[in-house]
């Protein structure tokens, strides 16, 4: 490693805050207890830091787990719970981990769950505030969504501190994407303009996969496994029809992750569109002549596009989401209205059946891999939070479980790395030509022969 590299790696900062010295011997029976000082050191890819160049980079993080003293009393300690944004699978897992870690594990005084997002911090909206018990959540799992409820939208970080006071809070956990981690980020910031002990602990949750430095969220295994199925009846649908083209509409606004993994996963897919890749419709190297080419030789074709891909295509209207996030033109309806323009002016027949599977994905309870890692983000976040830490995330990197201040995963949006070998094998698994300049001549070789 050079020393330019070294010095980089050094201006990143991983260190985890604590709201002060943890004095309370920790109860835990059958435990190994993970000290302050023990660390990962973990190679960073390209994909979360860019421009890294072509030395390696290493950074370390505190490794979570149970520690052997603890900041709060849990006999004493008030904990609650708050899910943000879109659904996704897995949310349930993640609170029953973290309810039931806290009252069998700690015996912690109370679990609250605040109802419908940070809305539910404030008053004027009205959200009951629930207790939340091991029997009111011992079958959550089960069920897709949220128990607790969700909502988009930022409030004021000074409003949702006030109700902490109110209620007596120590410890609060919340469940959400990116925009929930900023948030967490700026709460954190105002418990310390205000001099309060009061621990703030993120779980990472996106469907989408694109919260920086976060390898993998919880519930992405399971939207993939859903997605192949959508894909999977797409391609049915194809194969059965002469000139036949399945479009499948996934998850992605400003990330290909899912729609990239579900192509790997089915190897049935001829076209996949990302926002990542800018691609054109016309031209010799557009997606209607390489369709045109496929339907000529194989007669049918299956297309997978996130809902972010081909904005450049669309009028932007400018408005934005309860979230902040930009409105997205519908890249789907544009594709195929464009499909059938261009095969109906050479009367050449096809049929076109579209699936958007997005909301069923989201929707449904989480797979036996993400209960797993929901449960371990879930203990995790219970033990960081009563020895003290604050301003962090749970993470699991390199099958590691990590802490992670706030600031780093709310740096910039995780994306794909289009010259990763990864998405190389992406464009082999669908046979499709690479966007230009991406690889090199000589440099790529589809097989896909679907």
């Amino acid at each position: 490693m050079t020393k330019e590299r070294v010095q980089r790696a050094r201006d990143v900062d991983t260190e985890i805050k604590t709201l002060g010295k943890a004095k309370i011997p920790s109860k835990l029976s059958v435990c190994h207890f993970t000290e302050d000082d023990a660390k990962v050191l973990i190679q960073v890819t390209e994909e979360q830091m860019s421009n890294l160049g072509d030395d390696p980079v290493y950074l370390d993080f505190q490794l979570a787990g149970p520690r052997r003293n603890l900041y709060f009393d849990p006999a004493k300690t008030k904990c609650a719970i708050v899910t943000c944004g879109g659904l996704c699978p897995g949310v349930n897992d993640v609170i029953r981990a973290i309810v039931m870690e806290a009252h069998h594990s700690y015996g912690v005084a109370s679990v609250l769950g605040i109802r419908f997002g940070l809305e539910g911090f404030i008053p004027s909206y009205g959200h009951e505030i629930v207790e939340l018990t091991p029997e009111k959540v011992a079958s959550s799992h089960q069920f897709g969504g949220t128990i607790l409820g969700s909502s988009r939208g930022p409030q004021p970080a000074e409003d949702i501190v006030d109700a902490l006071e109110r209620m007596n809070v120590s410890c609060l956990f919340l469940i959400g994407g990116d925009g929930t981690m900023r948030a967490a980020g700026r709460i954190a910031e105002e418990i310390i303009a205000r001099r309060l002990k009061i621990s703030i602990i993120g779980i990472p949750k996106t469907i989408d996969n694109d919260i920086n430095f976060i390898t993998q969220s919880f519930g992405f295994d399971t939207a993939v496994e859903k997605a192949t199925e959508a894909i999977q009846c797409a391609h049915t649908e194809a194969v059965c029809a002469m000139n036949g083209i399945g479009v499948v509409k996934l998850m992605g606004r400003e990330s290909g992750f899912i729609a990239a993994h579900a192509t790997l996963a089915l190897k049935e897919v001829n076209f996949v569109l990302v926002p990542e890749t800018p691609f054109e419709l016309d031209g010799k190297d557009g997606v209607l002549n390489e369709l045109e080419e496929r339907l000529r030789s194989r007669k049918h074709a299956v297309i997978v596009v996130a809902e972010g891909a081909g904005q450049h295509l669309l009028e932007y209207t400018g408005e934005t989401d309860a979230s902040g996030n930009p409105v997205l033109g519908d890249i789907s309806s544009l594709l195929i209205k464009r499909i059938k323009k261009h095969f109906g002016a050479k009367n050449v027949p096809i049929t076109i059946k579209f699936i958007d599977p997005s909301y069923i994905i989201r929707s449904v309870p989480a797979n036996a891999n993400d209960r797993v890692y929901c449960g371990f983000l879930g203990q995790h976040a219970v033990h960081a939070a009563l020895a003290g830490k604050t301003g962090m995330v749970i993470s699991r990197l390199q099958d590691r479980y990590v802490h992670l201040p706030l600031s780093l995963v709310t740096k910039e949006r995780r994306k794909l790395n289009i010259n990763s070998d990864y998405w190389r094998a992406v464009m082999e698994s669908t046979g499709q030509n690479p966007i230009p300049g991406i690889f090199g001549p000589g440099e790529y070789c589809p097989t896909s022969d679907e």
